[in-house]
Order: structure tokens, then C-alpha cells, then sequence
């Protein structure tokens, strides 16, 4: 049996979608161990494109923004992936049973590829089945299995201690380089605030010291300096472009864009088109 939708059996989660899904921006809000089933996924971070297909492995970090896009299979097969969410409860159970702790920050990749580890590709295959009949997980099996993830996950790389047990709050980083990084997520103010470690009041009075702006006004700002070189050096479609600057209607992104240049979008493909546009 395949199911089209979501299923969430206490902290797994198994999706299934058969059209092609582009996700928003995503904020990993727990560490997150997935696999993919059939299909494929890119994941956005940072400017970067990551993809994962059939067979495909990865731990993110929680605290991880990302913007996402989900494919089926060239034969029509649905994508479909298994999450296992490791909730701060239950890491720190294990913790405290193991007395496996965290002996300093953790400095590696926020998205780790896993896919060639056999032992947790079995361990997927063995959760599916919950997923594929009418028998549910438990709450004492859910348990057990995420005990078993973090145990597998630990011993692929034991320095993944020092992520999975770290229970500190974000701490106060560097703005300007926090912000040049994740402005084209399109999340909450109160959600950059908290990962740049900081109140919402502290983020808008450091922003200002720092950026001499709101923050709304420089997000929009430098949005839409990303805009413009994607539709005049890139050639891109303001309709695909505006949900890649973290706009979320064409209508507000085209009078924002107005307002900012002094002519629209269309006057910029119409003079691209012309060749006539030199130094805008």
C-alpha cells in the first residue's frame, strides 16, 4: 500500500508525494536522520543544491533553514521518504543512560550524507513496514527505534556526539555574516532572531547598529538585488523568481521591485530583449 500525504507515528515521519512539490523555507527545528525512498529531493542551503535520490542517507542539524523541492520518479513512482525527528527529550535520556555527552562544540557540515552506510539503510527498511499496513508503531517501539537511530548514527561518527548533545540555546553570533547567509528565507523575524541568538528586541537594536536599516527594510532591499541579477544576468522569469528571493506573492514582488528600480519587470525583459540594457 502507498499512501499519498504525511504520516507522523510519534517523532516518524513517512511523506509521500506523487506531483512534483517545491517546497517553502524549512526551519529544521530537531535534528533529523532521513531517507529517501524512491524519488529525489534537493535541498537549498546556503546557495547550494544538494541532491539526494533512491537509497539516499542524511542527517540534518536542527536550526538548519532550508528551501526544498521534492520529484517523483521518472516512471511516475511517488517521492517518498522516512524522518526520524530526535526530539531533545529522548537525546537526553540517552545521555544520561550512556553518560556519552558532548566534550565541546560541534564544527561539521550541517547536512551529512550517510547513504553509503549499510546498517542504516537496514534500519529504515525495517520502520517501513508501520507504514505500509495497518499495524502501528508503539509508543515503546517508537522509543526503541529512535534509541537505535542515535546508536547507529554514533557509530558512524562518534564526534556526532557533540552535535546530537549539545542542549545550549543558539549563542549571540556574528550578525552581517548571519544575515548575508539566510536573508532569502522568507521565516519570521522572531526566527532570526532566535538563531542568531538573540531577542527580538536585541536582534532589531543590533541590526540597526550594524546595518543602519530595519531589518525589514534591508531584507527587501537585498532581495531584490538578488532579484535583479537573476532576471538581467541569469535571465530568469520574474514568476520563478520571486518565490527564490523569499517573496510570497508576484503582485507584492512586482511593485516592490518598481518601487525600488524605478521600472518593472517587464521593462527590464523588454530592454534585455532589445539588447539595450548596459548598466542597469
Amino acid at each position: 500500500m502507498t499512501m499519498t500525504g504525511h504520516e507522523l507515528q510519534h517523532n516518524i515521519l513517512y511523506t509521500c508525494t506523487a506531483e512534483r512539490k517545491r517546497g517553502g523555507e524549512e526551519i529544521v527545528h530537531e535534528h533529523v536522520l532521513s531517507y529517501v525512498i524512491t524519488g529525489e529531493i534537493r535541498l537549498y542551503h546556503n546557495g547550494g543544491a544538494f541532491l539526494y535520490g533512491p537509497g539516499s542517507v542524511g542527517l540534518l542539524r536542527k536550526n538548519l533553514l532550508l528551501k526544498t523541492a521534492k520529484e517523483p520518479a521518472p516512471d511516475g513512482t511517488p517521492f517518498q521518504s522516512l524522518n526520524i525527528f530526535f526530539d531533545q527529550g529522548s537525546l537526553r535520556k540517552y545521555s544520561s543512560q550512556t553518560d556519552i555527552i558532548s566534550d565541546g562544540p560541534y564544527a561539521g557540515d550541517p547536512m551529512m550524507d550517510m547513504s553509503h552506510d549499510a546498517f542504516l539503510k537496514g534500519y529504515f527498511e525495517s520502520i517501513l513496514p508501520y507504514f505500509k499496513s495497518d499495524v502501528p508503531l508503539s509508543s515503546t517501539m517508537a522509543e526503541m527505534k529512535t534509541r537505535e537511530a542515535i546508536e547507529l548514527v554514533l557509530r558512524h561518527n562518534s564526534r556526532l556526539k557533540n552535535m546530537l548533545f549539545d542542549f545550549s540555546e543558539p549563542f549571540k553570533i556574528d550578525l552581517e555574516g548571519f544575515m548575508g547567509q539566510n536573508y532569502l528565507y522568507n521565516v519570521p523575524m522572531a526566527q532570526f532572531a532566535r538563531l542568531s541568538g538573540r531577542s527580538l528586541a536585541t536582534f532589531k537594536r543590533d541590526f540597526k547598529k550594524s546595518f543602519d536599516d530595519t531589518p525589514e527594510r534591508w531584507i527587501q532591499k537585498k532581495r531584490l538585488e538578488r532579484a535583479h541579477f537573476l532576471i538581467k544576468e541569469q535571465k530568469q522569469a520574474p514568476v520563478a523568481v520571486f518565490t527564490e528571493v523569499g517573496f510570497e506573492s508576484l503582485s507584492h514582488f512586482s511593485t516592490a521591485f518598481k518601487k525600488q528600480f524605478g521600472y518593472t519587470t517587464s521593462s527590464l525583459l523588454s530592454k534585455l530583449q532589445q539588447g539595450k540594457i548596459t548598466g542597469l
